[in-house]
């Protein structure tokens, strides 16, 4: 005899027939008898607890007592003892009890490193569970101590399971049910660290210090407690790792991939001497597949970029920066001059990557020269690019992707027919018809045996003859074929019902694809359509996100068009972008940056196309709105470029009006200003609209209540700093110094140091930042803390604390790799470097010689300068004067004069080639040099002492220059 109870209690003879136990109090006996099997329970507990309201008398339990028996074919299973009753069974007979040993064992071939075999048994235990332990007891104290004890053990059995497949390599099947799992027991640190480590183990190591942020949260929130020293250990393993941001992967695949096994091993052998291979076929042909499974199968890194959302051929390279992790500028906001194009030449120029480009053919002409740009430029880079067209430039090896053949075509059918319904079995003949029908073309075979839930074969067969009207195949041209997987996707489109129709042509606003709940929101619809449409095979999800095919959405935008329903659908999703900007905003500026960083994140490629539509709607209100709400996000993410054209055309709609800018809507112009100032093209908009942005700004931020928009203050700043007009940001945003906003208060003050830094109060502006590192660090800024932090262990340094000033960077530089700030983290290193140079020369040049690493990773040319400049001074304490002028005027050929960074990274290496000369006794050399620093000193308005002492430079050298200039 074998029992259940881990779901209903249930009991099985040992020819497998289950027992019919009767009513609910025979198996409420039964359980509670089988929570210890063979221990005696007392037969007034029994009554009790089958019966709490005191009605089961003596009687009554041994008539039950005696009906069990009965079902159970056994009277000698269930023994009279003493004042009670047991139940004779093997624990093995027990699902329970053997799951416990199964668990038990299982645990021990963890711990003794069998990953393998604890995974085979802990799967064997799970596997006994069908729903809640002893479920339908939930008035029995017994039954519901049992349940308690043995879901913990299950969830502690999952634990072991998991972290078992971790080690065995099973890292991305892991981080959905893990998410799951977290998602259900915020407080399970175990969990936690088990998510954290699949996510980055899968390159997700962002993901994973949002994962440990949010454990905090909850932990300190909940319970008032910190996170276990195993967990914080784990975080702090996951900060020292390697903070280089990880290239977008290829779209996961849920389906299994057919018929071209072989195409993949030949286009992998032709790209180890082909630089660019472009997949080149019609529509639904296979293309993103293909190079999909060629990815995978390569041996290199891969950074996969998705091009059909974009729109603007002109911001094709601020994309790829996107896909790359990389940003554009620093947490500082400069980024020294260079443009897209060339921070992507320096991220790639020794880096072994092969770039996919997927859907190029609307982009054809800008992707053939960018593409033929950076070959030309990175020697060690591989592009695959799919496309309707060729790209058209020297070196092209052109794949022509073609239908698959007969064979393949007939499997994926029936591979995809089972998917749908189950033990699928047909005569070949009639696949072989629906195949031909189709061309062979893989997505059209995919929509129609989609259509097999509902449809018998015979049906859809039938169906598909009618709409084709194809009597015989022959030579098929690519016309023809896209004309058919036209009919097929028309054929499909018009079995949805109205509902569905509806959905999945509002889908089609979606640039980047979208949550459930986005897609509800802006669909009107409701989830049972979502995955009805998923079924159809008119959507695809993975990681939670609906996406559709570029061959469908265009079709589906025809159909929005058509409805005249497209300007309403565009509204709408622009109204849902903008209430998720406004929400996300103000968690931007607290301890939950991380978590919504990455909410934004994914949602970037929508949020370009709702600015766009709202700028050529046009919907001035809106645009300006969504651009403000979102400028905080953009500002820490480093990618505020991506939306200056549209900021720039926003700009130039207004002046073109005549109207005059609403009151209310001041600090949105202002941030568009700032934002359009971030662009290759922002520089005369700036100079145009600087001073009315600035009356704006001062008139939102001079009254008792405070702005909408705090954290426009600080680009501010820095953007009129880095254009000497810094007097009037100055004053606006040091006097906001007493508002009772924690961080507008802390950003006031770390402007505020800046000030008392340049009438040479070191000690009062060490207490401004101070104040305002504080403030920030106690949100749980990462952005504002590192650049307090910064200034702090500059100040450190300067006054001869090198311990302290060690901390500050070290602190700061967790916060700047938790943002993915690569060239932030370079030039911390470098100040690192800087503060232990004097004391030990190993250690500094390890740390400028990783911090020119991470630049040339980040493609910045100024923090690349600043590390050679570092590795300059190395070799020139060890006397090594040709090899440190080399690097000082390799630094310098690297710098942007004109940028306030720049210009201190400037200073630094002509006072090390001032040094080399005077080494060499060549003293005209050396006040030459020391003359072109004075001069660039007088650029920032300061004395030429403290001006130096800004930039950083030694006191030593400070007096060198004045005394040989």
């Amino acid at each position: 005899m074998r029992f259940a109870i881990l779901g209903e209690t249930r009991a099985w003879r040992d020819d497998g027939a289950e027992v019919p136990l009767g009513g609910p109090a025979r198996r409420a006996l039964l359980a509670l008898l089988l929570v210890r099997p063979g221990e005696v329970v007392s037969a007034d507990r029994l009554a009790d607890e089958i019966d709490p309201g005191g009605a089961l008398s003596a009687h009554a339990l041994q008539s039950q007592v005696s009906r069990l028996r009965t079902a159970l074919g056994s009277a000698s299973l269930i023994e009279r003892a003493g004042a009670g009753y047991r139940i004779v069974a093997d624990d093995d007979d027990v699902d329970a009890c053997r799951f416990e040993r199964l668990a038990r064992e299982g645990r021990a071939a963890l711990r003794d490193g069998d990953a393998e075999r604890a995974v085979t048994l802990l799967r064997e235990a799970l596997g006994l569970w069908r729903g809640p332990a002893l479920a339908g007891l939930a008035e029995s104290r017994t039954a519901q101590a049992a349940a308690v004890r043995l879901e913990e053990r299950r969830l502690g059995a999952l634990e072991d399971r998991i972290e078992g497949e971790l080690r065995l390599g099973e890292h991305r099947a892991a981080v959905a049910e893990l998410r799951e799992l977290v998602g259900r027991h915020p407080l399970r640190e175990r969990l936690a660290g088990l998510l954290m480590r699949a996510l980055s183990a899968e390159g997700g190591q962002a993901e994973a210090l949002v994962v440990f942020e949010q454990t905090r949260r909850h932990l300190a929130d909940e319970l008032g407690a910190d996170p276990s020293a195993e967990l914080v250990a784990l975080h702090r393993e996951l900060l020292s790792a390697d903070p280089s941001p990880s290239p977008a992967a290829p779209p996961a695949q849920l389906t299994s991939f057919v018929g071209r096994a072989g195409e993949v091993a030949e286009l992998v052998e032709l790209l180890g001497v082909a630089r660019l291979v472009t997949l080149a076929g019609p529509g639904g042909v296979g293309k993103t597949r293909l190079s999909v499974e060629v990815a995978a199968a390569a041996a290199d890194d891969v950074c996969f970029v998705e091009l059909a959302p974009l729109r603007d051929g002109g911001a094709l390279a601020q994309v790829l920066l996107g896909a790359l992790g990389l940003r554009e500028n620093g947490l500082h906001l400069g980024n020294g001059g260079q443009q897209p194009v060339d921070r992507l030449i320096g991220a790639l120029s020794d880096r072994l990557l092969l770039l996919v480009l997927d859907n190029c053919e609307h982009l054809v002409e800008e992707a053939a020269t960018l593409v033929a740009r950076l070959l030309a430029a990175c020697p060690r880079l591989r592009v695959l690019a799919t496309s309707r067209e060729p790209l058209g430039i020297i070196g092209e090896h052109l794949w022509q992707v073609r239908p698959l053949h007969d064979e393949a075509a007939a499997r994926l059918f029936t591979d995809r027919a089972r998917a749908v319904r189950r033990g699928f079995a047909a005569d070949a003949r009639t696949v072989g018809r629906i195949c031909a029908a189709l061309d062979n073309l893989p997505l059209a075979i995919e929509l129609a045996a989609a259509r097999l839930r509902t449809l018998h074969i015979d049906d859809l067969a039938g169906r598909l003859d009618d709409r084709l009207a194809v009597a015989a195949r022959g030579s098929r041209t690519a016309d023809e074929r896209h004309r058919t997987l036209r009919s097929v996707v028309a054929w499909s489109w018009e079995l949805l019902s109205e509902a569905e129709q509806r959905a999945a042509r509002w889908f089609t606003v979606f640039a980047g694809g979208a949550t459930a709940e986005s897609a509800l929101a802006v669909c009107g619809t409701d989830g049972e359509t979502l995955e009805s449409l998923a079924d159809k095979s008119l959507l695809e999800v993975s990681g939670g996100r609906y996406r559709m095919l570029e061959t469908i959405r265009a079709y589906g935008a025809e159909r929005l068009d058509a409805a005249g329903e497209r300007e309403q659908a565009r509204r709408a999703h622009a109204r849902h972008v903008l209430e998720l900007v406004r929400t996300a905003d103000p968690h931007l500026r607290r301890a939950e940056q991380l978590e919504w960083l990455a909410v934004l994140a994914a949602e970037h490629a929508d949020l370009l196309a709702a600015v766009r539509w709202a700028v050529e709607a046009p919907e001035a209100e809106t645009a300006l709105e969504l651009l403000a709400s979102a400028s905080t996000y953009l500002w820490i993410r480093g990618a505020a470029a991506s939306v200056a054209p549209q900021a720039i055309a926003l700009l130039a709609s207004l002046d073109s009006g005549g109207d005059a800018l609403p009151d209310r809507l001041g600090e949105e112009y202002a941030a568009c200003v700032l934002l359009a100032a971030s662009g290759e093209a922002g520089r005369p908009v700036w100079q145009r609209h600087r001073a009315q942005a600035e009356k704006a700004l001062t008139a939102a931020w001079s009254g008792a209540e405070p702005g909408r928009y705090p954290a426009v203050l600080l680009p501010w700043m820095m953007r009129n700093a880095s254009e000497a007009e810094p007097r009037g940001a100055f004053a606006l945003v040091s006097s906001q110094r007493d508002r009772p906003e924690p961080w507008v208060r802390a950003a006031a003050e770390y402007v505020w140091g800046f000030g008392l830094l340049g009438e040479g109060g070191n000690a009062a502006a060490e207490r401004g930042f101070g104040a305002a590192a504080e403030g920030f660090r106690s949100l749980g800024d990462r952005w504002g803390t590192a650049l307090a932090l910064d200034m702090l262990a500059s100040l450190a340094s300067a006054r001869g604390d090198r311990a302290t000033a060690i901390a500050l960077t070290d602190e700061a530089l967790t916060f700047t790799e938790q943002l993915g700030a690569l060239e932030d983290a370079a030039d911390l290193l470098v100040n690192r470097g800087d503060h232990v140079a004097g004391d030990d020369a190993a250690v500094a040049r390890a740390d400028y010689a990783k911090a020119a690493d991470l630049a040339r990773r980040a493609g910045s040319a100024t923090s690349l300068a600043a590390a050679l400049r570092g590795l300059g001074d190395i070799a020139l304490l060890e006397q090594d004067l040709t090899e440190a002028e080399r690097l000082y005027a390799e630094a310098l050929d690297r710098i942007d004069p004109y940028w306030i960074k720049g210009l201190g990274n400037r200073v630094r290496a002509l006072a090390g080639l001032g040094r080399v000369a005077e080494a060499r006794g060549d003293r005209v050399a050396a006040r030459s040099r020391y003359q072109e620093i004075a001069e660039s000193a007088a650029v920032i308005g300061a004395s030429t002492q403290d001006a130096l002492r800004l930039m950083g430079l030694p006191e030593s050298l400070v007096e060198a220059v004045i005394m040989l200039r």
